[in-house]
């Protein structure tokens, strides 16, 4: 262990009151760890389904008999992650339902390997239907990881609890868990993503009420989100408004999505010109749409860059050459929640922060958030989040 339990959650919690919250990177190699790191990823999280995404393959490879999960990620560890000058601390994905380890020895083999912590991947958590029933009648079950969890934490181990429902997340806060992550389902996105997923709203809404419950069980436990329909930066952002979420663990989002467009499209353009422009390459894929969650994708974009302006859905739709009601539609479908909600959900949050951090007059933050007079906005802001901008100034200077 390069850092002791105590010493990486007191550095966790010195981020989150610096940068307010914390960044967790899922990979399968030393390279992008070592790059993760680099960007300003507070801990990394080695699990198999990363190992099988750098061999071309979905996450899901690593619920198949294709290998053994924990030997795949004691030997990427061990001569990948371990042996670098990574000072993060690095996290084992731990499959704790292998029936042929004995988990108290294998934990403890883990931590004298030199790894900081354990993480409950694969889980069991993803397996429903007929499929998750026969495993229980086997006595395969979520309770193996949460044991896993609770013997992690007893003998010094950074533990990160993957959860899907309170009830998991109440037994995670009891076998004593230093992160409750929600995870969302498998990333979306790329070649080899999962197409079936949560719109962004469903999603904040079941991490919203996981995390109520372990707030009152324990208010100090770190609370993250992975997976599913989060995987751009303003969905992150749009998951942290409003919420006490403390951080994002990504996995896809790092590690294949960029490989997948970044080596496609520079082959391809090695392919037709000698002459390779990355920076103009970059900004193509970026802005490029194709599909129906590019042209969502480029209006919350709009709106984080043009949120201080007057925005609607009129405009957006002549500067994107569709029709309203296409857009309107489509909007709904794929984020959960109708445009002039979001719209207003994101204004208010930004107020929130500048409420939070600056002392100024309550109508010159209207007008920065895109009210040009502070009567609608004080009635709209008193309708959303319950009490008036001035009532809820006031509440944070008297804390």
């Amino acid at each position: 262990m390069k850092k002791a339990r105590s010493e990486i959650i007191a550095q966790l919690q010195k981020q989150l009151k610096t940068n307010r919250h914390i960044l967790g990177v899922s990979t399968g190699s030393g390279l992008t760890a070592k790059y993760a790191e680099a960007g300003g990823a507070d801990f990394i999280l080695a699990l198999s389904s990363g190992y099988f995404r750098q061999k071309g393959v979905s996450s899901l490879a690593a619920y198949l008999p294709f290998s053994n999960s924990n030997d795949v990620v004691m030997a990427f560890g061990m001569k990948e992650l371990l042996p670098k000058s990574i000072q993060i601390p690095i996290i084992f994905g731990l499959f704790a339902t292998d029936p042929h380890i004995n988990l108290r020895n294998y934990i403890q083999w883990i931590k004298k390997s030199g790894f900081d912590g354990i993480n409950n991947y694969p889980t069991i958590g993803l397996i429903d239907g007929e499929f998750g029933e026969a495993l229980k009648t086997e006595g395969i079950v979520f309770e193996r990881e949460v044991e896993a969890i609770r013997i992690g934490s007893e003998i010094g181990l950074f533990t990160v609890a993957f959860v899907f429902n309170q009830a998991q997340a109440i037994q995670m806060v009891e076998a004593g868990a230093d992160v409750i992550c929600v995870h969302l389902g498998l990333t979306t996105g790329g070649v080899l993503g999962a197409k079936q997923i949560k719109s962004l709203q469903t999603a904040k809404k079941l991490a919203t009420d996981i995390f109520n419950v372990c707030h009152t069980l324990k208010p100090s436990v770190i609370k993250m989100i992975y997976g599913g329909p989060v995987n751009k930066p303003v969905d992150v952002q749009f998951m942290y408004d409003g919420t006490d979420i403390n951080g994002y663990i990504g996995g896809s989002v790092f590690e294949r999505i960029p490989a997948e467009y970044m080596i496609s499209s520079v082959t391809q353009s090695f392919k037709t010109t000698s002459d390779i422009k990355y920076d103009a390459l970059v900004q193509k894929i970026i802005s490029g749409m194709s599909t129906q969650a590019d042209y969502i994708d480029f209006i919350r974009k709009y709106i984080t860059a043009h949120y201080q302006e007057e925005i609607s859905l009129n405009e957006l739709s002549d500067i994107m050459n569709l029709s309203r009601s296409f857009l309107s539609t489509l909007f709904k479908k794929e984020m959960g929640i109708s445009f002039k909600d979001y719209l207003i959900h994101f204004r208010l949050n930004r107020a929130i922060e500048i409420l939070q951090e600056k002392e100024l007059p309550l109508t010159l933050v209207a007008q920065m958030v895109g009210y040009s007079e502070y009567a609608p906005f004080s009635k709209i802001f008193k309708k959303k989040i319950g009490v008036s901008p001035r009532a809820y100034l006031h509440n944070i200077k008297t804390k």
